[in-house]
């Protein structure tokens, strides 16, 4: 199937591992023109090496960190000069410390807000105007099974993913007149290097071994295992492409039947 990304252009933040890096390879197996940012440029140049190694796509890669304002600038700016275009974006950023209301004081609070709300805020701010110029784009925010049910000892994750679906969905409908489509993913317990310290926190504060408190978790999902971050992935591409062409303003679950509630 023809998903029509094909020479496009598409910014994938955070992406020198884990989700990022996954989302990133599946749209350049599309056929997508990529830029990729992160904060390690060892890693970075790593990862876009081994992309343009697999794939035949263009691999741009721009250090850049998620929680200053000017690198997110600059990565908007250099992608639309180097490309001439952007047309998909997925905003992306690692997770705030895991713990317990009162382990956390204002500064903390802030720091989650500007790593996961903020980031998300300033680069679809930048984007959108570049999308305008083309005729529309997608946008694909990756946020977390925690925003529709939170986790016990991840108040901060459970309290500001949340305040991304709703920014997702009141951008949704400001820009359809625009043709620019945003979504959010929401990825459950999937086989990452945030997942494993998670998993460590939670088994250091239980007292109990990262092999049970693991055992623990697949078996609260009804398909018995983890994801792997190709299978969020897959979603991401679907929703960058021309075939979601009806679809904006959803928030959509990839976790193995994790999720409770009817909706």
């Amino acid at each position: 199937m023809d998903l029509g990304i094909t020479g496009k252009t598409a910014i994938v933040a955070a992406a020198s591992k884990g989700l990022g890096k996954a989302a990133a390879l599946g749209l350049a197996k599309e056929g997508a023109n990529l830029a990729i940012c992160a904060r390690s440029e060892d890693n970075l140049l790593e990862t876009a090496e081994e992309l343009s190694s697999i794939t035949s796509a263009r691999v741009l890669p721009i250090v850049a960190d998620m929680t200053n304002p000017d690198d997110i600038q600059k990565l908007v700016e250099t992608t639309a000069d180097e490309f001439g275009r952007i047309d998909i974006l997925v905003t992306n950023a690692g997770g705030p410390p895991s713990g317990l209301f009162s382990d956390f004081g204002d500064e903390d609070w802030q720091d989650a807000v500007t790593l996961n709300l903020l980031s998300t805020i300033r680069l679809c701010r930048t984007v959108i105007p570049h999308m305008r110029k083309v005729g529309g784009g997608s946008i694909v925010n990756i946020v977390s099974i925690v925003a529709k049910q939170p986790i016990e000892g991840m108040i901060l994750s459970n309290s500001i993913r949340a305040a991304v679906i709703g920014l997702a969905k009141t951008l949704s409908n400001e820009l359809a007149g625009d043709n620019i489509l945003v979504n959010s993913i929401c990825p459950g317990w999937i086989l990452t290097d945030r997942m494993s310290s998670i998993v460590r926190h939670h088994a250091e504060s239980q007292g109990t071994s990262y092999e049970s408190t693991l055992a623990n978790i697949t078996a609260d999902i009804p398909l018995g295992r983890c994801g792997t971050p190709e299978e969020v992935a897959s979603l991401i591409v679907f929703l960058a492409s021309e075939r979601a062409n009806y679809m904006t303003g959803t928030t959509i679950q990839v976790d193995g039947g994790l999720f409770k509630s009817l909706f």
